[in-house]
């Protein structure tokens, strides 16, 4: 107790006061080892993070490049559309059935070239599906660490 300049210590004030400032270097190595462990969590975190993020651009990718196949799946069936018509002119009364030949022959072509597109844009869409794969599992990876990490931390705490 301490009053009007009297200061008296109790029993355990010694031991706490020689504890804090005596050479209990086992302390202070835990207490290193806990602001490593705690500097190398966070760059787990950060990893963890960018990798998540990395994930969910690569999947908002795949999916834009999904529906732009789409579109040109859409495309060809317009022009599939116009080919079938084109074909029934040919049969029809009164026509000139040379220039619906023509029509069919060019709607072949332009489908042709739109299937080629539609598939590219398709096999790009499963790339970057595939590359949104890969990153989460990354992120899963780093989160484990990360994970690990806090638990060491803990550890560390509950030994000082």
């Amino acid at each position: 107790m301490s009053g009007h300049g009297f200061h008296v210590h109790g029993p355990h004030d010694h031991a706490v006061e020689h504890a804090a400032h005596g050479g209990d270097s086992f302390s202070g190595r835990i207490a290193v080892t806990t602001a490593i462990l705690a500097t190398i969590g966070a760059m787990f975190g950060y990893q963890g993070g960018a990798t998540q993020n990395d994930a969910s651009l690569f999947k908002n990718n795949a999916a834009i490049k999904k529906t732009e196949a789409s579109n040109q799946w859409n495309f060809y069936q317009a022009k599939s559309n116009k080919q079938n018509l084109a074909e029934l002119a040919i049969t029809l009364p009164g026509v000139d059935p040379e220039k619906y030949k023509a029509e069919v022959v060019r709607y072949k072509a332009e489908k042709e070239k739109i299937k080629k597109d539609a598939e590219k844009l398709e096999a790009e869409s499963s790339n970057w599906d595939k590359k949104s794969d890969e990153a989460l599992h990354l992120h899963h990876q780093w989160a484990l660490a990360t994970t690990a990490e806090q638990i060491a931390i803990s550890l560390a705490a509950i030994v000082l």
